[in-house]
């Protein structure tokens, strides 16, 4: 059976090459300092960014999940968005991706979300096999601007 639990300062070297792995995945580079920005967030009793690992029986990371909260112009308690979830691929089918997702599920019924909900890639068809049994896919199209400011923007 797998556990998991939020994101703490010790776990910082298991979640680094997870993270690093993740980024790869979505061809994407951050700096050194933006990398160390993130986790000190994830970790961070006062940032609204919140995270978690799951672990396997004897206790190695297989993967993570990020998520946060905003306002919503449509409803009165805030939406959750999941904005990062990444399972090591020796455990990918493992389940461990859907018990990420049901975690953030559960915080999110918590704290008064009255919806959780992320985006993937097209192109991602693994993934979107787990995504199209636990949620609906809305149909919406992902649009964005780079503003290129300082740090560690991704796209």
């Amino acid at each position: 059976m797998s556990a998991i639990a939020p994101l703490a300062p010790e776990d910082h070297d298991e979640w680094m090459p997870l993270w690093r792995a993740y980024l790869e995945f979505y061809e994407t580079e951050l700096t050194d300092a933006q990398n160390e920005l993130t986790f000190a967030r994830l970790v961070s009793a006062d940032d609204a960014v919140h995270g978690a690992l799951i672990r396997d029986e004897a206790g190695a990371a297989l993967g993570f999940v990020h998520w946060l909260t905003h306002p919503s112009t449509w409803s009165d308690g805030p939406y959750c968005y999941l904005e990062d979830l990444f399972v090591h691929p020796d455990a990918r089918g493992t389940g461990a991706g859907e018990s990420l997702i049901a975690h953030v599920r559960e915080w999110a019924r918590e704290n008064g979300s009255p919806k959780v909900y992320w985006l993937t890639q097209r192109t991602n068809a693994r993934a979107r096999r787990l995504y199209d049994r636990v949620a609906v896919d809305t149909g919406f199209v992902h649009y964005e601007i780079d503003l290129e400011v300082s740090g560690g923007s991704a796209s």
